[in-house]
C-alpha cells in the first residue's frame, strides 16, 4: 500500500474532473485532508497483527468519520440516496421472502437493511460501527450486530440470504477469506450471497482517485472477475454467477468478463481512468456476484 507519510499529496491531472463526475463539491484543501487522513489511517490498518485488527476496524473508522466531518457518506443527498437504496432491493427482490433471516455485511447507515426488512423475517445489519445507524427509525425485525471485521456472532446454517455492497474492497485482505468462510458458515445449505464491489480496472474508487491510480485509502484491496472469483470459491462456496445489469438481473458468463477485463488492464492507466468515469463501463466492468454455498 502506497502511503505518503509526511510528504504533502499531490492531486492527479483529472482531478478537477472527477471531482465534478462524482459531484463532490469540496475544496482542494478538503479533499487534501481528507486523503491524509484516510491513507495514513489506511496504513495503520494494513500494518495491524491479526490479534489487534479486529480492534483497528472500529477505531480508524470512527476516527475518520469524526474528524471528516464533510465526509461524503455524511453529507448524500437524502432523495438520491433513497433511490440508491431502492434500485439496490429491488435487485435483491427476486432472492429474497418473507420467511428468510437476511443478513447485510457493512451495514453502514442501515438504509438498505431497513428497506429489506419489508420483505423478510428478520433483517440483520452488521457493520464494525453504529455511528451511522438511526435506531429510532429502524423497522421491528431489524437488529443491528456489532463486528470485530471477520466473525460473524451468529450460529451456523441460521441465515437464508447475506448481502453486502461496496464492503469487500475495505476488507484486510488478509481477512477476506476469513470472512468469507464466516459468511459460508453462517449460510444454510444452497443459501446465497449477494457481493458487489467495485472494480481494480476502473479503480481507484475510495479518496485516493484523485491523487493516486491505485487504492491508497480505506479500499485496501480492490478486485477484478478473477480474484474476486477465485477468493470466493477458496472460501468454500460451490458456484459464482456474475450479473451486468443495471435495472435488472442480465447474467454474462465469467470466461467472457475476464476476457474484458484482461483486454482492459492493457491501456494505459490513464486511458482506464477515463473509462472509469463513464457509467456504461463502470457497471460492465463493476463487480456483482452471486454465489451459492
Amino acid at each position: 500500500m502506497k502511503w505518503h507519510g509526511d510528504i504533502r499529496p499531490r492531486f492527479r491531472a483529472d482531478h478537477e474532473v472527477t471531482a465534478r463526475y462524482l459531484r463532490d463539491s469540496r475544496s482542494c484543501e478538503r479533499l487534501e485532508a481528507h486523503y491524509i487522513l484516510e491513507t495514513r489511517l489506511a496504513h495503520r490498518l494494513a500494518q495491524a497483527s491479526q490479534a489487534v485488527r479486529h480492534r483497528v476496524y472500529g477505531e480508524v473508522y470512527r476516527e475518520l468519520f469524526e474528524s471528516i466531518t464533510d465526509h461524503p457518506q455524511r453529507t448524500r443527498n437524502r432523495v438520491k440516496d433513497m433511490k440508491r437504496v431502492s434500485r439496490e432491493v429491488a435487485r435483491l427482490g427476486p432472492h429474497l421472502n418473507s420467511q428468510f433471516v437476511c443478513l447485510e455485511i457493512g451495514c453502514g447507515d442501515g438504509a438498505a437493511s431497513f428497506a429489506v426488512a419489508a420483505r423478510v423475517m428478520t433483517s440483520i445489519g452488521l457493520d464494525v460501527n453504529d455511528s451511522l445507524v438511526d435506531m429510532t427509525a429502524a423497522p421491528p425485525n431489524f437488529r443491528f450486530l456489532k463486528s470485530d471485521g471477520i466473525r460473524i456472532d451468529l450460529a451456523d446454517a441460521s441465515v437464508d440470504f447475506v448481502h453486502s455492497n461496496n464492503l469487500m474492497e475495505h476488507i484486510h485482505p488478509e481477512d477476506a477469506e476469513l470472512q468469507l468462510r464466516e459468511i459460508s458458515r453462517v449460510l444454510k445449505p444452497s443459501g446465497k450471497y449477494h457481493c458487489v464491489t467495485p472494480s481494480r480496472v476502473t479503480g481507484p474508487h475510495d479518496i485516493s482517485v484523485y491523487f493516486d491510480y491505485q487504492a491508497s485509502g480505506f479500499h485496501l484491496r480492490e478486485y477484478d472477475y478473477g480474484s474476486l472469483r477465485a477468493l470466493l470459491m477458496a472460501a468454500g462456496f460451490s458456484k459464482v454467477a456474475f450479473d451486468v445489469g443495471d435495472r435488472r438481473e442480465q447474467v454474462v458468463p465469467y470466461f467472457i468478463l475476464r476476457a474484458m477485463e484482461l483486454g482492459l488492464y492493457t491501456l494505459p492507466r490513464s486511458v482506464r481512468a477515463r473509462l472509469g468515469r463513464q457509467d456504461r463501463v463502470i457497471n460492465l466492468a463493476g463487480l456483482k456476484a452471486l454465489a451459492t454455498k
